[in-house]
């Protein structure tokens, strides 16, 4: 058998994935969003509550308007830690339009905690017309369908990042020498570096109930985790059984092993086997 040049193996391998990289980046048309630190990463991750609330808050008085929510009930928010009668009060702001009266006419009726979250529009058609012929991606979905795995040099590239990286990406005016197309907007991370999304936040856009400042960075920040809630609710307790699961199978390997050695010891000797003795 021939000898494999390992150096030239991984040279190969580091070549490929700089290429790669690179053709990414070209295809993209668009900065690499800076990695940043969640509570939420990780096998012990674990949901920034507070940050969720302020989150909820932004998107509530900003990102609504344009952006819906539809895999998300009201009742869902009691893992932010809003109580029951918090939940009522905010799901009363909302209407729906799914009911009659006596006489078959269609009503509104307040919003309930078994309701989801309402679309800002009423189909497609009517959110591609009010922004430019670009539909306003879903906040239930768009964190898991940004988020992907960049094998060199940054690994694990998170949908938060790329939110983040959005929102403060913004220009007041593009680079000298780029020419970009009117209704348009520059953005470092967008594709080809031209975004139809007007900058939706600014410092202190929002008054934040905790006191917390509210600036772009700030707010990004809690928007994207919130994000991230709303688009794995059940993140925490997924990772709490998966840790439950992996202590319970080295266990029952610990206790399998010792089973089979006491089983095995005796037919490994040659020695006759009295069953009462296993």
């Amino acid at each position: 058998m021939k000898n494999i040049n390992i150096k030239g193996l991984l040279a190969t391998i580091v070549t490929a994935a700089l290429l790669s990289s690179g053709a990414n980046a070209a295809t993209e048309g668009a900065m690499h969003p800076e990695k940043h630190d969640y509570t939420s990463t990780g096998i012990f991750g674990k949901f920034d509550i507070p940050s969720l609330q302020r989150g909820l808050q932004v998107y509530t008085e900003v990102c609504a308007a344009c952006h819906s929510m539809d895999l998300v009930a009201f009742r869902t928010l009691e893992d932010l830690g809003y109580n029951e009668d918090e939940i009522k009060a905010i799901a009363i702001e909302y209407e729906y339009e799914d009911t009659f009266d006596d006489d078959g006419e269609l009503i509104s009726r307040p919003g309930t905690p078994a309701d989801y979250f309402p679309a800002p529009f009423a189909n497609e058609k009517a959110a591609r017309s009010a922004n430019g012929g670009s539909l306003p991606p879903d906040f239930s979905t768009l964190i898991k369908a940004r988020e992907h795995l960049s094998f060199f040099p940054w690994a694990t590239v998170y949908g938060e990042d790329y939110v983040v990286a959005l929102m403060t990406g913004y220009h007041d005016e593009a680079p000298e020498g780029f020419e970009l197309t009117e209704g348009l907007y520059y953005n470092d991370y967008f594709t080809d570096y031209a975004i139809a999304m007007a900058p939706p936040l600014f410092d202190d856009f929002v008054e934040y109930a905790d006191g917390t400042p509210a600036t772009v960075e700030q707010m990004s920040y809690d928007v994207a985790n919130f994000m991230a809630w709303a688009s794995d609710p059940t993140m925490q307790e997924r990772k709490e059984m998966g840790l439950r699961v992996i202590l319970f199978m080295i266990v029952l390997s610990i206790l399998l092993y010792f089973t089979n050695k006491r089983v095995w010891r005796k037919i490994k000797k040659g020695q006759d086997i009295d069953p009462s003795q296993l």
